[in-house]
C-alpha cells in the first residue's frame, strides 16, 4: 500500500489541477506497468522458478474484474464529453464496489498468506520492527508528496518542449515514476532469487491499483473536482490485453527469463500505442 502512495498523491495533486487525462493515463498504466513491466524484470532478472499460481490468479482475477466495472463508465465517455456529470455519477458506485471487492479479496489474502509464511527459523530472522518499517515508510511518502506537486506542475511544459501528448508523458513518463517502488523492491528481491516473492509485488500492487487505488481517487475527487472514470479504448484494450497475455504467459505457475523478456516487450508495444493516439 505505501509502494502505490505515489500513484495517490500525484493522481490528487493532478484532480486539483483538473488534469484528469493525466490522472485516469497514470492510473491505467500503473495497473498495466506493473503487469508488464515490474513482473517482466522480476522474471527477467528471477530467472526460472515456481511462482504463488494461486494468489498470482486471485491478482490478475481482480484486475479482470475492474476491467469489466471500468467499461460501464468508460463506454458513455467514448462519445461526447468525458468530464460529463452523468460519468462522474457513474463512477460512484462503480468505485464502491470495487473497494467492497478489494477490502473482501485482502482479508482472505492476509488470512491465506498467514498459514503460509509462517518460519521455523524466527529467531534467525532479523529486521526493522514494524513501527520503525511504517515510520520510514510514512516518511518516505511525505517526501513523495512534495515531489508529486512538482512533477504534476511540470508536466505541461515538459509535453511541450519534448514534443510528446500530456496522455503519453501520464501513462508512461509518470506511470513508471510513479511504479519506482515497485520496481526497485521486485528486482531487488528477484535478483536474490526470491521471486515468488517478487512476483507477488508486482501482481498484488498492480490489483491493488485496480481495485482500490483507482476507486479509491475517484470517490477522493468528489471533495476537490468529481472525477470520471471514462477510460480511453486504448487504455481498456491495453488493460484487457495485458491480463490476458500475464495469464497465459503464468498458466503453468512457473517463470523464465523469456516469459520475463515477453512481458517487457508487450510494454513497449502498448508504451507505442499510447504515444500513436496521443490527445483525446
Amino acid at each position: 500500500t505505501f509502494g502505490n502512495a505515489p500513484e495517490l498523491i500525484i493522481a490528487l495533486f493532478a484532480v486539483n489541477e483538473a488534469k484528469f487525462e493525466v490522472v485516469r493515463g497514470s492510473l491505467s498504466s500503473s495497473v498495466i506497468g506493473n503487469l508488464l513491466l515490474v513482473l517482466g524484470f522480476s522474471l527477467l532478472f528471477g530467472g526460472r522458478g515456481a511462482i504463488d499460481r494461486e494468489s498470482s490468479f486471485v491478482s490478475l482475477g481482480l484486475i479482470s474484474f475492474a476491467v469489466v466495472m471500468f467499461l460501464v463508465p468508460a463506454v458513455p465517455g467514448w462519445e461526447g464529453d468525458p468530464e460529463r456529470d452523468l460519468i462522474a455519477e457513474l463512477s460512484v458506485p462503480i468505485s464502491i464496489v470495487l473497494l467492497l471487492v478489494y477490502i473482501g479479496a485482502t482479508w482472505l489474502s492476509l488470512r491465506r498468506h498467514r498459514r503460509l509464511h509462517v518460519s521455523d527459523r524466527a529467531a534467525e530472522i532479523r529486521a526493522w520492527d514494524m513501527w520503525t518499517a511504517l515510520l520510514v515508510l510514512g516518511l518516505a511518502t511525505i517526501v513523495t508528496a512534495f515531489i508529486a506537486e512538482i512533477l504534476v506542475g511540470s508536466i505541461d511544459v515538459f509535453a511541450e518542449r519534448a514534443n510528446l501528448s500530456e496522455f503519453f508523458v501520464a501513462a508512461v513518463i509518470v506511470a513508471i515514476v510513479g511504479n519506482a517502488a515497485e520496481h526497485g523492491g521486485a528486482i531487488v528481491v528477484a535478483a536474490r532469487g526470491q521471486i515468488k516473492l517478487a512476483a507477488e509485488i508486482a501482481l498484488a500492487s498492480s490489483a491493488q491499483v485496480a481495485v482500490f487505488l483507482i476507486p479509491a481517487v475517484a470517490l477522493l475527487s468528489w471533495l476537490i473536482d468529481p472525477l470520471a472514470l471514462s477510460f480511453r479504448v486504448v487504455e481498456v484494450v491495453a488493460l484487457g490485453a495485458a491480463v490476458l497475455f500475464t495469464s497465459a504467459l503464468l498458466a503453468q505457475g512457473q517463470s523464465s527469463r523469456g516469459r520475463g523478456v515477453a512481458l517487457i516487450l508487450a510494454y513497449v508495444v502498448v508504451a507505442a500505442a499510447f504515444f500513436v493516439v496521443g490527445e483525446r
